[in-house]
């Protein structure tokens, strides 16, 4: 065998020997790229204080990474199946690694969101890269394990980005926090050439640019309203942004249906298992993303932590999720999927619920049972959903499929970051409001209202001020910690009647038996096939063609 993987997997006579070694290159991918979504809030203090940013601004540098990362996945990942999805992954960690060596050395905020944006580029190529590539890569009898531990990456880079980020952060600059990027994706880089074999789709028509074209306008519009509107109020520019979505969906559909080699088969939808699937992808980030958004600030503003002593506190959550994963791998084959995806949201909608119980004396402690809840959840349901969408797409598909799992995930992810953390910051605001409106100066309660972290800078102001003093900075502390946790409280309920009312209809939704196994029918034939009716006059989960 030569040094290099440079055999195509379906050229083989059986099954790749190295497979579990590239499921290790394309795992550690996959950290780095989510771990870019959760690092970075760590270090939000730092940045706060030497860039001079706003609300505004450090919420475009956490999600300047979002909207390219969002909209570009569905495009690039059928790029990847029509020319090479391994070049996608490599050219894909090239453009992340690039962008990080700008974000350590950028000097202002404009330039932080630029880099940011550039690895978000770069995340759009490599996140479905390597779910197209381990489908591609695995035998059928594999690919569920292979999946499982795909999805328990992804819940370990939920935790562990916050402690990866805050180990540099307690020596060094912020900038560090761009800088443990680069070897990590040198060394996937590398390792890539040498263990993940080449893979492209065998029958490559034209590539559908103008839905590619629609799909970018849409999805990148959409989470541009869900970031600007929630927090900075729904101006021109957000409005602006949903009725871009609105109209570029309506287009987009009405274009594949048309289509004769669409990039997506929207028919798809119609099939009970993957519109059910995705969508229990993206309720169940939407409450885990959003919860551990705001649970990360009330352990860093509020209990004191720091970067690193807060990514320490998140490593339970890491945990549970290994151990959600091992148990959906014995059990999803004996009792199907649909129990344990409901199941998982169950758990997940309790997690979020506990939260309900913070309050201005809550400690670590209080945090940890929704912590285990969630990653246990996370191990236990996202799996057999990734593994559902995936098995329902043809070999010369796994790009687009990779791509709208991976969008769903990261649409329900901003979602809960913009959404709750919007409610979050609208109750915090007028709880502290309530409480020392009528004490401080119109200027430093703006200030104050912002964050806590504003909040415990004007605190330090008013302990040097000899008009003020130690005393009175000690109770707008005291008042923005006690904002702070009810809005958590307050927030976490919402949250969790949400994730509620998304199992709900997650359980409506999917079948009482799992669907085929095997791809839904090409695009051509499904174009006009549609979906199969079942004799009772319900739709039935469309009959599959083609090579699974």
């Amino acid at each position: 065998m030569s040094v290099f993987a440079s055999m195509p997997v379906d050229r083989m006579s059986g099954p790749y020997p190295r497979r579990w070694w590239a499921l290790l290159v394309l795992c550690l991918s996959l950290l780095i790229v989510v771990m870019a979504n959760t690092s970075l809030t760590v270090a939000a203090p730092d940045m706060t204080r030497d860039l001079g940013l706003d609300s505004s601004q450090l919420q475009w540098v956490i999600d300047g990474y979002t909207v390219p990362y969002a909209a570009l996945m569905l495009l690039l990942g059928a790029v990847g199946d029509r020319y090479s999805r391994r070049g996608g992954l490599i050219a894909g960690l090239v453009v992340f690694a690039a962008g990080a060596v700008l974000g350590s050395t950028a000097h202002s905020a404009n330039a932080v969101i630029a880099a940011r944006a550039v690895m978000g580029v770069g995340a759009a190529t490599i996140m479905p890269a390597t779910l197209s590539l381990l489908v591609a890569t695995f035998p059928r009898a594999e690919r569920v394990r292979a999946i499982t531990a795909w999805t328990a990456t992804s819940g370990l880079a939920v935790a562990v980005g916050p402690l990866v980020a805050g180990w540099p952060l307690e020596g060094h600059a912020w900038g560090s926090t761009f800088l443990i990027n680069i070897p990590i994706a040198l060394v996937a880089l590398v390792a890539a050439l040498f263990l993940v074999p080449p893979s492209r789709a065998e029958r490559r028509g034209r590539l559908d640019l103008v839905g590619g074209l629609l799909s970018i306008v849409t999805v990148g519009s959409l989470v541009y309203a869900i970031i600007e509107g929630p927090h900075f109020g729904w101006g021109t520019g957000p409005v602006t942004g949903a009725a871009t979505a609105a109209v570029g969906l309506l287009l987009f559909v009405g274009w594949e249906l048309r289509h004769p080699q669409p990039l997506v088969n929207v028919r798809m939808f119609r099939v009970r298992s993957f519109s059910g699937s995705m969508l229990a992808v993206l309720m169940f980030f939407l409450g885990t993303f959003g919860a551990l958004y705001y649970a990360t600030q009330h352990l860093q503003f509020v209990l004191g932590y720091g970067p690193l002593a807060t990514g320490v506190r998140l490593l339970p959550l890491a945990g549970a999720v290994f151990a959600g994963a091992a148990l959906t791998g014995l059990a999803t084959p004996r009792l199907g999927m649909k129990p344990m995806v409901v199941a998982g949201m169950a758990l997940g909608t309790a997690g979020v619920l506990l939260l309900t119980r913070i309050d201005a004396g809550s400690g670590y402690a209080d945090f940890l049972p929704s912590f285990l809840l969630l990653g246990f959840a996370i191990g236990l349901s996202v799996a057999p959903c990734t593994d559902t969408i995936m098995g329902l797409f043809p070999e010369n598909e796994l790009g687009v499929g990779g791509g709208l799992n991976d969008t769903a995930l990261e649409l329900g992810g901003s979602l809960g970051i913009a959404v709750l953390g919007s409610i979050l910051a609208t109750t915090y605001r007028g709880n502290l409001a309530g409480a020392v409106g009528s004490h401080l100066p119109p200027d430093a309660l703006r200030i104050a209202q912002d964050s806590v972290g504003g909040a415990l800078a004007v605190a330090q102001q008013i302990a040097a001020d000899p008009a003020g003093g130690p005393q009175q900075a000690g109770q707008l502390v005291a008042a923005a910690h006690r904002s702070f946790a009810d809005a958590v409280a307050h927030t976490s309920l919402i949250g969790g009647i949400v994730m509620a009312v998304g199992a709900a209809l997650v359980l409506l939704i999917l079948p009482a038996r799992d669907a085929s196994r095997r791809p839904v029918a090409g695009v051509a034939a499904a174009a006009g096939a549609g979906v199969a009716t079942a004799a009772g006059g319900e739709p039935a989960e469309q009959v599959p063609v083609g090579r699974g």
